[in-house]
């Protein structure tokens, strides 16, 4: 957090009559914005995928409840927030809330940089904090440096995600393929199709999820030990241990056996998921929010899923966070709006559009494939098996792993070159936090 320097007497009297100025003002510091008569909100969810579907609900519930109060939707992509949110959330065009990804390099970082709202109280008062578990509060808290685990609610998550394979059962029985439930088997499977000229996986190698793919290998050879040290800094991380070794080789055999098309280093991950709806990929790796959308969007074939084969941690965490600016002008509407967000009816909807909600109603998820989806989310939280992900670290490590990983997958950087590349921020990372 920012730390107050010390004033003079004649500083203290002019910071005294300013604040007072502010406090008569609706900029949502003093009163929180009791009076204000719009909410400015931004999220990047599709309106069909199942936090789309859940957010728009909370929005007309929202409306109903505050007559007279104005929203302003904007929808946002990603990329958009991922790469400008320090700058607009430092600047009078801030919205009043927003979803916003959490992590050390994202969400602890504005916290660190004083740009986001205090919820602690709200989450006390409002209970949040009761329906949420201990490891999804992980991503939810943050400390004086900006490293989650502890500290002060600067986000709320309302939903849970995780990373996993979904598969075209029409292309698996074509082939003679059972669902593997061993990493051999896995990589038979792909061998398989690799014979039968099919690339096995729809990869998106210029955003998230091809690093993902590297985690989830790495992973592979890691415990809760690793992940507590890679992700929140417990010990220092041999980038040329056993866990990130493997991880970047086994990637780097992947694209060289086919399994991963050397062009899929400049797809994007929505480019990524329309290949896998049209059928040309039987395999695609990613997570949790492409649930809903595929159960709307794919009608030309059957399709499935599993988890990672042989892994008992997966990239997973809470979903996103709500987060308020610290600039917000219309705080307390915000907060009205998170809590509606938790309400059983927005929660409800959420797990029966293919989400994994924090406080719904296990009785009111009727779909059977939306059950199996939230009972092996389940089955990964109960488990201990949520290992966040491989961009969390370090401020700007998201664009290093994309760039890194594209290499592996153009041939342009060897596994430890890669991992030079990639050791390279977080350790410097880690000397500016004095670890």
């Amino acid at each position: 957090m920012f730390r107050p320097r010390f004033l003079s007497a004649a500083g203290a009297l002019l910071l005294t009559a300013s604040l007072a100025l502010t406090a008569c003002g609706s900029d949502g510091s003093g009163d929180e914005g009791a009076d204000a008569k719009t909410l400015t909100l931004w999220h990047y969810e599709g309106p069909n995928s199942a936090m789309g579907v859940a957010w728009n609900k909370a929005i007309d519930l929202f409306k109903a409840s505050h007559p007279g109060v104005e929203v302003k939707f904007e929808e946002k992509s990603f990329e958009q927030i991922q790469q400008n949110a320090g700058m607009i959330l430092n600047s009078d065009s801030a919205p009043d809330i927003l979803e916003y990804n959490k992590g050390n390099a994202t969400a602890g970082l504005l916290s660190k940089q004083g740009l986001l709202t205090d919820l602690t109280e709200e989450a006390t008062s409002r209970g949040w904090d009761k329906k949420l578990s201990a490891s999804l509060q992980t991503t939810a808290k943050y400390d004086e440096d900006g490293i989650m685990g502890s500290g002060k609610f600067y986000g709320v998550p309302n939903y849970g995600e995780y990373v996993m394979v979904y598969y075209n059962k029409d292309l698996f029985k074509k082939y003679n393929i059972a669902v593997p439930t061993t990493y051999a088997e896995f990589t038979a499977a792909m061998d398989t199709f690799v014979k039968n000229k099919v690339t096995p996986l729809s990869v998106g190698g210029a955003e998230y999820p091809a690093q993902q793919i590297f985690y989830e290998l790495a992973l592979s050879k890691g415990d809760r030990a690793f992940v507590d040290d890679y992700q929140l800094y417990k010990n220092k991380v041999d980038f040329h241990g056993p866990q990130l070794t493997y991880g970047a080789q086994t990637f780097a055999d992947w694209v060289n056996k086919g399994y991963i098309a050397k062009n899929s280093a400049g797809i994007k991950a929505e480019d990524m998921g329309v290949a896998f709806e049209q059928g040309k990929f039987p395999i695609l790796y990613s997570g949790s929010w492409w649930y809903g959308r595929f159960n709307d969007e794919i009608k030309n074939f059957d399709w499935g899923t599993f988890l990672f084969p042989g892994n008992t941690l997966h990239p997973g965490s809470s979903g996103n966070l709500w987060v308020v600016p610290e600039k917000s002008k219309a705080k307390k509407l915000a907060y009205d709006f998170i809590d509606i967000t938790m309400q059983p009816e927005v929660q409800n909807l959420l797990g029966n559009n293919g989400g994994v909600p924090v406080a719904a109603d296990p009785a009111a998820i009727t779909d059977p494939k939306n059950k199996e989806l939230i009972d092996n989310f389940n089955k990964v939280s109960a488990a201990d098996g949520l290992a966040f992900y491989p961009d969390w670290p370090a401020p700007g490590y998201y664009d290093v792993m994309v760039s890194g990983v594209q290499g592996l997958i153009n041939g342009s950087k060897t596994p430890a070159a890669f991992l030079d590349e990639v050791a390279k921020p977080y350790n410097e990372n880690l000397a500016d936090l004095g670890k």
